[in-house]
């Protein structure tokens, strides 16, 4: 008896893959052709070849900025991911209390990013601002339209509030799928909060975190909203990352060769460092057999 096979199940995926077409496919062969060609307008276009990419490696301009966003993106995950962690640690597991912290801590991350960077323009300004105000009171010059220390603390900390949210309830839902069997065993064994934590917590919510982790750090290298409108960059190019620096050089200077091949090593960048944290972090659970 032969099998009948039927296709007809593409007709459900087709729309998808038109609407994928449309905003990746069809924007990412605009971005390459923009990165091997030259125009003065018009739509006139010469072939430049890899001169573009060659130009980006050899630009100061960029490896700085390069060099900012590592930082940024390294300060970032060392605070909110062992923050979110204690904070799931510490919210209650059942009754009101709990459902009151998930609404809570959920609120952040419904606030939309521009929202998000005004917010903190406001809050940290030393005329109107809450933030500045205070500090200024106590003695402290805080400004971080000019202080280089001020404008980085300032988008730290506006990031750590608005996405510590986000790995703290992926953790919880990890701590929430162990079962009470498991700590029931350890307080048999009397063994030390630490040894829960490093035995039991930590494994079972490595999957979680390892998503949290890889999301933090994508979202964090491709930040933009917030600290353009926080502090635009400055003082001078102390805030301009990447993502900055891109729109600055595609719309500002109006360079569309030298910023689609940019756009080109900055998505490469990201593909590759979110591959090696996958890589390196798959690698350790199965070392530690989860």
């Amino acid at each position: 008896m032969n099998k009948t096979v039927n296709q007809k199940a593409w007709l459900l995926v087709l729309p998808v893959l038109i609407l994928v077409g449309f905003s990746a496919v069809i924007p990412l062969m605009t971005v390459v052709n923009y990165s091997v060609q030259d125009t003065f307008g018009s739509n006139v276009f010469f072939w430049a070849g890899i001169d573009w990419f060659r130009d980006m490696l050899q630009s100061e301009r960029m490896w700085n900025a390069l060099g900012r966003q590592l930082v940024f993106s390294g300060i970032i995950l060392a605070i909110e991911v062992p923050l979110g962690i204690f904070v799931a640690l510490n919210m209650p597991k059942k009754g009101f209390w709990a459902s009151f912290c998930l609404v809570v801590m959920s609120l952040p991350l419904l606030i939309p990013w521009n929202v998000v960077g005004t917010i903190w323009q406001i809050f940290g300004r030393v005329d109107i601002g809450l933030l500045g105000y205070v500090l200024a009171k106590m003695g402290v010059n805080y400004n971080y339209t000019q202080n280089v220390i001020d404008a980085w603390a300032t988008v730290i900390v506006m990031d750590v509030w608005h996405w510590t949210s986000l790995v703290a309830l992926l953790a919880y839902a990890g701590l929430q799928s162990i079962p009470d069997a498991y700590y029931q065993a350890a307080k048999i064994d009397q063994a030390s909060r630490w040894k829960v934590f490093r035995f039991i917590e930590l494994p079972k919510m490595a999957g979680v975190l390892m998503i949290a982790i890889l999301l933090r750090f994508m979202d964090s290298f491709m930040i933009y909203t917030e600290p353009f409108v926080v502090t635009g960059g400055g003082p001078g190019n102390a805030t301009t990352f990447l993502s900055i620096d891109l729109v600055k050089m595609a719309l500002g200077q109006f360079d569309l060769g030298p910023a689609a091949a940019f756009s080109l090593m900055y998505f490469l960048v990201i593909l590759l460092i979110s591959w090696v944290f996958y890589t390196v972090m798959t690698n350790l659970d199965k070392r530690d057999g989860v």
